[in-house]
């Protein structure tokens, strides 16, 4: 049978359903490349399918390649690419057919070091086209839908609104109230941000950050580099009468952003840390979404008070203790004798490596650094958490004590420090 290009299929059922992995606020789906099993974030932010780590994924078979050339947030505006056509792609029982994929060769554009989960690529409007995608960050699954079988979602539950569709990515409206005045703006719907809202600093519309709660930081890695600016919280942000208090959000530095490359209505990005607060219908024909509460709603807004990045740096063989006990019968008074034998095991064990560091955090000022390997954290092994759970200790409450062993250049280092507040020492607007 020959397809046309780009074309999808989904046999029998009206739906297909697909677990997922919420990793730092990111849908991780597994995807089917030339009959190699890969692993892809979901991201309504691209319009086309890009794969990384290419070392890993040789087996795939990628056929008529040509350079191009793409564009996204970071300081150099553009990237590299290789242009293959005529794949095949394959999620749950739905066949993509004739994909172009787009290869990014550049080792330092990777996902897996932040993630701690190897990453292979990124995929958008080629689901969100053909189908209505169901999102349930609940229950972690997503459900693609035909568009003809589909039922527009109860009133009475669902709150549906309208999704603006642009050059292949979906926006919606909503208003930030930064001070007291609320600011009408268009966010980018943007399932591959793990933050909570991005906004584009505008001081002509009031979009700026607050002089007395900002500082500066590393707000991640765009396609085209790492971009840097500033953090911030808004008193409030409302979407189709969804409203959050102090929610978090990020200011990148203009000369991150290409603004003759981007949708000339967009103010900024609604991520994962606000979508996944809800669970989601989006239909793209429809220019459409709905939206639910779910148990993830009421979450706080955390900001990390480290001040440390932490990355997955790679692999070791690492030499464990472990006991084998041995009964050996009884003694006069009837009780049972144990002997323990210690026998040694190798295994494999993740690395983890601080990449950025606030110069204004306590752990800068006790004198951790980039490039120092985790060896514990709070007296435990480094490898035995998952980059997950360290994260998780970042961003734990004003105040509590964290306890770092560290590698530097071959020396062990121990350091301790409280986590403090982000917004202490203030800082001038740009």
């Amino acid at each position: 049978m020959i397809h046309a290009q780009g074309t999808s299929a989904l046999k029998g059922d009206t739906s297909e359903k697909i677990r997922f992995e919420l990793i730092g606020n990111l849908i991780v789906i597994p995807i089917e490349v030339n009959n190699v099993l890969l692993s892809f974030i979901l991201d309504t932010g691209v319009s086309k399918p890009i794969l990384f780590n290419i070392s890993e994924i040789d087996a795939v078979g990628l056929n008529n390649r040509e350079v191009f050339f793409l564009y996204g947030l970071g300081g150099d505006g553009k990237l590299k690419a290789i242009k293959s056509s005529s794949n095949a792609m394959k999620i749950g029982d739905v066949r993509l057919f004739n994909k172009d994929l787009y290869i990014v060769y550049d080792k330092s554009i990777n996902f897996t070091p932040r993630l701690g989960v190897l990453i292979h690529g990124i995929i958008g409007y080629d689901l969100f086209k053909d189908f209505i995608v169901e999102i349930n960050y609940s229950s972690r699954f997503i459900r693609l839908h035909k568009p003809e079988t589909f039922k527009p979602k109860s009133p009475r539950k669902w709150k549906r609104l309208p999704l603006d569709v642009n050059n292949k990515k979906p926006y919606i409206e909503a208003n930030v109230s930064i001070s007291d005045r609320p600011i009408e703006v268009k966010l980018l719907l943007d399932t591959g941000s793990s933050d909570a809202i991005w906004l584009f600093k505008d001081k002509t519309e009031g979009l700026v950050p607050k002089k007395n709660m900002m500082f500066r930081d590393f707000l991640g890695k765009g396609l085209s580099g790492s971009v840097y600016g500033q953090r911030s919280k808004v008193n409030r942000i409302n979407i189709g009468g969804f409203s959050f208090k102090q929610a978090n959000v990020a200011y990148p530095d203009s000369a991150s952003i290409d603004k003759d490359k981007i949708y000339k209505e967009r103010n900024g990005s609604l991520g994962g840390n606000i979508l996944k607060r809800f669970n989601h219908f989006i239909d793209y024909n429809g220019n459409q979404i709905f939206l639910r509460k779910n148990r993830n709603f009421k979450a706080p807004f955390t900001y990390n008070n480290s001040g440390i990045v932490v990355e997955y740096h790679g692999l070791m063989f690492v030499k464990e203790e472990i006991k084998i006990i041995r009964h050996v019968g009884r003694n006069d008074n009837n009780a049972l004798q144990i002997n323990p034998r210690v026998n040694y095991m190798t295994s494999i064990k993740p690395i983890y490596k601080i990449v950025e560091i606030r110069e204004s955090s306590n752990a800068f000022k006790v004198g951790l650094r980039t490039g120092d390997v985790l060896l514990a954290v709070n007296n435990k092994k480094a490898y035995e958490y998952e980059l997950s759970e360290i994260n998780e200790i970042f961003h734990d409450k004003l105040g509590k004590i964290v306890r770092l062993r560290i590698e530097r250049n071959g020396v062990e280092m121990y350091f301790k420090f409280e986590l403090d507040d982000v917004f202490k020492q203030i800082e001038p607007s740009n």
